[in-house]
């Protein structure tokens, strides 16, 4: 049962990931308020094989979640071509139709179809949009009646209590999940490699460029002939990112462009129910059910220990033990969030 609500605190939405129908009844039965998932294609940013849904799963994940009182959003956040415009069109129908109660979308195009031929259906403005400001965020309020917005995580903790209370429209923010060297999944990198990148073919490394090469003493990992990391030994092979591999400089090998890290803002939920974030965002729809069900449950429990009592609340160590074996390279960051040197 949640914990009492603080009469003077605003008990902000979990969002949490979901790549396939049972990490989305893991999700909703694990304290999730909203799940988001994405079709199988390339409509959405995590168009890997082997995750999404079809109708017939998406119908019975929006009825699963209904009936226990959640929410299913759809992702449709990549950005169409011309040529393939229709694609995404029939996506948000196909959405529209099987009562889904918002679409998360990017592309200005498909956020002005949506709101002309599903004027009822809700609308989220996609981290991929990249508004990292209330005047661009209520541009898209006037023209598509956008009801909520993901922010990037490039804001520090001051700029989105600012952009917070700057505009009418919801702020979602990311809690936690992997992070990206590129801008929310705009990827040149994967472009660079393999001719596909998340925001347009919602795919970063394709499967179908990945290779992995056993040695004498461990894996190595590559992408489209690119190599990308080698692991020695009981060294867990990490899955081939060009942004997280391993390269020799100067006769130096470490993560020259970033290493692989989680943010976690446990510790700043005061803050951020303060400031009145409208939900608070799971990063991870390619990670499996058990992974869902785990951060689920923690941040169920730390947001409603944090509604109850804010002014008493401290993360608990078992929270962040708990969160430390899931995040990627066992590392954790408060990331743009914390920026103490300013």
């Amino acid at each position: 049962m949640p914990a009492a609500v603080s009469p003077s605190v605003r008990r902000p939405e979990l969002v949490c990931p979901a790549g396939g129908l049972p990490a989305l009844k893991a999700a909703v039965d694990h304290g999730a308020d909203c799940v988001y998932v994405g079709f199988r294609d390339e409509t959405n940013a995590r168009a890997f094989a082997g995750l999404n849904f079809d109708d017939a799963t998406m119908r019975e994940g929006v009825a699963y979640a209904h009936r226990r009182g959640r929410k299913v959003l759809v992702a449709l956040n990549t950005f169409p071509s011309t040529a393939a415009f229709a694609r995404w069109t029939r996506a948000v129908d196909r959405a529209a139709d099987l009562g889904v109660d918002a679409i998360i979308c990017a592309d200005a195009a498909l956020l002005d179809y949506a709101a002309r031929t599903h004027p009822d259906l809700r609308l989220h403005l996609s981290v991929q949009a990249s508004a990292t400001n209330h005047e661009a965020i209520e541009w898209y309020r006037e023209r598509f009646g956008v009801r909520r917005a993901v922010l990037p995580r490039v804001l520090s903790i001051a700029q989105v209590e600012h952009t917070v209370a700057s505009t009418g429209v919801e702020i979602e923010v990311f809690g936690y999940g992997s992070l990206c060297v590129m801008v929310e999944g705009r990827c040149a990198l994967s472009a660079y490699a393999t001719g596909e990148s998340p925001n347009c073919q919602g795919v970063c490394s394709p499967a179908k460029a990945v290779r992995w090469e056993p040695h004498a003493n461990g894996m190595r990992t590559r992408l489209n002939g690119f190599l990308i990391d080698a692991f020695e030994g009981d060294e867990r092979p990490g899955y081939p990112t060009l942004c997280k591999g391993r390269f020799d400089v100067n006769g130096e090998v470490y993560y020259a462009l970033e290493e692989p890290t989680s943010l976690n803002t446990l510790d700043l939920l005061p803050e951020l129910l303060r400031i009145g974030v409208a939900a608070i965002k799971i990063e991870g729809r390619q990670r499996s059910p058990a992974y869902v069900a785990q951060v689920a449950r923690t941040w169920r429990e730390a947001i409603d220990a944090c509604v109850a009592t804010p002014e008493a609340f401290a993360a608990l160590p078992r929270w962040h033990a708990d969160l430390d074996a899931l995040a990627e390279g066992q590392a954790q960051t408060l990331g743009a969030y914390s920026r103490p040197w300013r």
